[in-house]
């Protein structure tokens, strides 16, 4: 079938002048004759048979003379649709009239309304879906067998599929909901339960508090065999939710969404508004997205949520902690205060995903999670030098391009944008802006200028002009430091700006206002904006680093002898530009700007007691560059030599057994050694990991859980068919659906070509579960891209029936993305042609940009290898990391 785009009616437009100064106009899919302004609920789902009857009583205000209301609405069927005027007569029956294209429901009446204020009662029935979308419902086993529960998903336009509502995020509202549950059931909305009644026939019903004025797409409903736990915060109830048995394994997340609440108390200036905040696990997942902010009723799939100690990992305890960080900074920014429409979605999860960065650090010092600044940059710049890429700011005109907004330009961009931003004011400065903005506009919709205003006012400083630079248009920019000269103890460091590209060397670089920070190994930072060059004295003769703590949005491409100074004193840096230099010598190595070699003599003069991160780093560049060589058997061995040589002296002294007060990034670091060393295939950690498998049934502590998933990630990644059926069989035993999950992504995970072509089959299968299913696709096209892609083509149906709506336009794509094959191109240029509509074809795209980038690359890679290696592995370079 072709994918339908829902285009905006045409000509509509709501224009802000009260929350958005200079009158911005907001995109519309509905008549913006009419808005709500109070809706009251109730639902009665059906789980057994995934339907659901509803009610709905919406008083709205008629803004100008209409005949017909429209809204919006999708698989729902209307038995009674009445109008009432708050000024009194008779109610007025409607004509309802259903456009599933445009996903509305449109009352129309015998006569023009006025304006005024109206009461419209709607009865209805809809269905539940299986799928993360809407009101559905996941399957999951329990100690008393199979269980079903059911929780909703609204962003970005599912509220009206439950609720027929303007599901557009300018029309706030409040919200009261009556939900009819069987008995003993829990249910959990955004406010806690006014009133709880038993019915007859082993039902109740449960009616919520209101809510404060949001959009639809923050609702929430979960119900089914779940118990809570709670703590407090002041006069705010503080609760996790989870399946019966699991309460336990959210104990983390409980006291860590505590500690959080207190610190955004404070840090916003403004308490947290509602009664209570809930964490929500659900079982399963989506292919869309794993956690989501519903205002006080935080919902995410139990693997960002639980912690069970059996196969939880330390970075699984960081992740639990940075998703709720990131998830409760919404209900400010976000909930209390929102965006207008979805081209500013950045301000939601941008800001959040600076938010949680900031807080994990200062909460847990320990983590030393500021490092993971230069992975997060990393993330979006390579999204950001395709052409495919887009701006922090983008122009949403359907429901599909909603969808694919979320992505990495919209979070590790925005996330970076503000990192950088913060750092040119000041920490005082920002806060003291972004207090404001709350503060103006609570309950209120916003664009990004609104927030700009506020920051400037706050520091005296220009800060939207910058702001729209790396925001208002794409692209990522190049400081080039052309070179550095140095007299009586300062040095002039030469500055231009370029523009970093992996796919269009000879395009006209855009410009920006660039923030940079540039400081000697032993002296102080110096701060200027560069707009096209600068020259900035510096005090000290040292090595001079560009981007000095790597705060800046842009690579920094240094002269060959400055770069060899650096790489000369690299242990005598600082991690974190340990960090920045790795990451911008391979990725201006990846597109040919400098020479590949530059990475490597970094790897090569990675000190024996660098950071760990810095370690992992190296680690991770090493895996990559063997990633090039995997259809050439002879490169690819003589480059796993090397790295496993240099690798393994880590790993050493790293050990298997983690040790009594071991710092957190060492734990780390030895999930990441184990892991690349036996993707690299190293026969002592492979040999062991295999060891460790298979007396796991007689010695628990072969597999600790802080190791269990990564050594049997390595059991297999080279499993053979007995060691594939012995791990089906663990997984069909397994009743924990964290565990069981996992060791169905592992049977997925197999580099043999015969094991992955059974994974495939099995997940469309019942038998790993739906949403599992989805997820074993996505792991096979990690090592098998074209396996998977033809197999999901080939069977397209079966497999659009586990995958969640808004996952669709993407989903297809990503599994061709790793792929390296030229014929992959055609292929997927084929499907999008065939299946998607034009507006719903940007992640099709990037994948074609990314394949293109990945043959580009392994065409620099394989002779850059040999040069290097058969030099004597880079010993005494002098030239690596200068322009080209």
């Amino acid at each position: 079938m072709r994918a339908i785009g829902f285009v905006l009616a045409s000509g509509a437009a709501l224009v802000l002048t009260s929350a958005a100064a200079g009158a911005a106009e907001i995109p519309t899919q509905l008549p913006r004759t009419a808005r709500p302004t109070h809706y009251e609920l109730a639902i009665t789902p059906h789980a057994g048979s995934l339907t659901l009857d509803g009610t709905a009583v919406i008083t709205l205000e008629v803004l100008e003379p209409t005949p017909s209301l429209t809204l919006n609405a999708i698989d729902l069927q209307f038995a009674s649709a009445r109008l009432t005027s708050l000024a009194g007569g008779p109610a007025l029956p409607a004509r309802v009239s259903l456009d599933a294209s445009s996903q509305t429901a449109t009352f129309t009446f015998a006569d023009a309304l006025p304006r005024g204020s109206y009461r419209l009662a709607l009865e209805y029935s809809g269905v539940i879906g299986t799928q993360a979308v809407g009101l559905f419902a996941l399957d999951y086993d329990a100690a008393g067998g199979r269980k079903r529960a059911l929780f909703t998903q609204f962003e970005n336009s599912d509220a009206r599929r439950m609720v027929p509502c303007w599901d557009e995020p300018v029309y706030k509202a409040t919200f009261e909901l009556t939900v009819t549950v069987p008995k003993g059931e829990l249910a959990v909305s955004n406010t806690p339960a006014a009133e709880t009644k038993a019915l007859e026939g082993g039902r109740t019903r449960v009616r919520f508090g209101r809510t404060p004025p949001m959009s639809t797409y923050l609702l929430f409903l979960a119900m089914g065999d779940l118990e809570r736990a709670t703590t407090r915060v002041g006069d705010v109830e503080v609760g996790v939710v989870t399946r019966r048995g699991a309460i336990d394994q959210a104990r983390f997340v409980l006291d860590a969404s505590a500690e959080v609440l207190r610190e955004y108390n404070d840090y916003f200036g403004r308490p947290y508004p509602l009664a209570k905040l809930d964490n929500i696990a659900a079982p399963g997942r989506s292919q869309f997205f794993g956690a989501m902010e519903n205002w006080g009723a935080i919902m995410s799939f139990e693997y960002y949520l639980l912690i069970d100690p059996s196969i939880s990992t330390q970075e699984d305890r960081q992740s639990v902690f940075s998703v709720a960080a990131h998830e409760i900074s919404h209900q400010w920014f976000g909930d209390l205060v929102t965006m207008a429409w979805w081209d500013d979605l950045w301000l939601n999860e941008g800001f959040a995903s600076w938010m949680a960065g900031r807080t994990t650090a200062k909460l847990r010092p320990q983590w030393n999670t500021a490092l993971q600044a230069v992975a997060d940059r990393d993330e979006a710049m390579a999204r950001d030098s395709l052409a495919t890429t887009h701006p922090v700011v983008q122009r949403i005109e359907t429901v599909e391009q909603a969808s694919q907004a979320f992505d990495s330009i919209t979070y590790q961009k925005g996330e970076a944008v503000i990192r950088m931003l913060e750092g040119y004011v000041g920490e005082t400065a920002w806060r003291t802006g972004v207090r404001r903005y709350i503060e103006k506009y609570t309950h209120r919709n916003t664009v990004s200028d609104d927030l700009w205003r506020e920051i400037e006012a706050a520091a005296g400083q220009p800060v939207t002009a910058i702001a729209h630079d790396f925001t208002l248009q794409p692209g990522v920019p190049l400081v080039v430091v052309d070179g550095v000269t140095c007299e009586a103890g300062t040095s002039r460091v030469s500055l231009s700006q370029r523009e970093y590209s992996r796919d269009q060397p000879d395009k006209t670089p855009l410009a920006w206002r660039v923030p940079v920070i540039v400081q000697s190994v032993s002296g102080p930072p110096v701060r200027t904006v560069l707009e096209s060059r600068a020259t900035v004295a510096v005090p000290g003769c040292d090595a001079v680093v560009v981007n000095a703590g790597q705060s800046g949005y842009y690579r920094t491409l240094y002269a060959p002898d400055q770069f060899a100074r650096l790489a000369a004193g690299f242990a005598a840096l600082r991690p974190i530009d340990q960090l920045g230099l790795l990451s911008d010598s391979w990725a201006l190595g990846r597109a040919g700007v400098a020479p590949v070699s530059g990475v490597l003599d970094l790897a090569r003069a990675t000190p024996a007691d660098a950071d760990p991160q810095v370690w992992g780093r190296v680690a991770q560049t090493l895996g990559q560059l063997e990633g090039y060589l995997r259809d050439d058997a002879a490169r690819r061995d003589v480059f796993r030599r090397f790295a496993r040589e240099r690798l393994g002296p880590v790993f050493a002294r790293v050990g298997w057994t983690q040790q009594a007060d071991e710092p957190a990034p060492v734990t780390i670091l030895r999930n990441t050694l184990i892991a690349t060393l036996g993707a690299l295939g190293d026969p002592e950690v492979v040999l062991e990991a295999r060891r460790r498998f298979a007396v796991r049934a007689t010695d628990p502590a072969a597999m600790p859980g802080p190791l269990r998933k990564t050594l049997l990630r390595v059991v297999a990644r080279h499993a053979d068919p007995a060691t594939w059926d012995a791990l089906r069989a663990d997984a069909r035993a397994e009743r924990t659906p964290l565990v069981k999950e996992e060791l169905y992504f592992l049977l997925a995970s197999s580099q043999d070509d015969a094991l992955a072509r059974r994974a495939l089959d099995l997940a469309l299968t019942p038998e790993p579960g739906v949403t599992t299913g989805a997820g074993m696709l996505a792991r096979v096209a990690e090592e098998h891209p074209e396996l998977a892609f033809d197999y999901a083509i080939a069977h397209m149906a079966a497999v659009r029936e586990r995958i969640d709506a808004t996952s669709i336009s993407r989903f297809f794509a990503n599994l061709a993305r790793p792929s390296g094959d030229p014929a992959m191109i055609p292929k997927l240029k084929a499907y999008a042609e065939a299946h998607l509509d034009e507006k719903a074809r940007g992640d099709t795209e990037t994948a074609i940009a990314d394949i293109g980038d990945r043959i580009r690359v392994r065409g620099r890679v394989t002779p850059a290898l040999d040069a290097w290696l058969a030099g004597g592995a880079g010993a005494g370079r002098s030239d690596a990391g200068g322009p080209r």
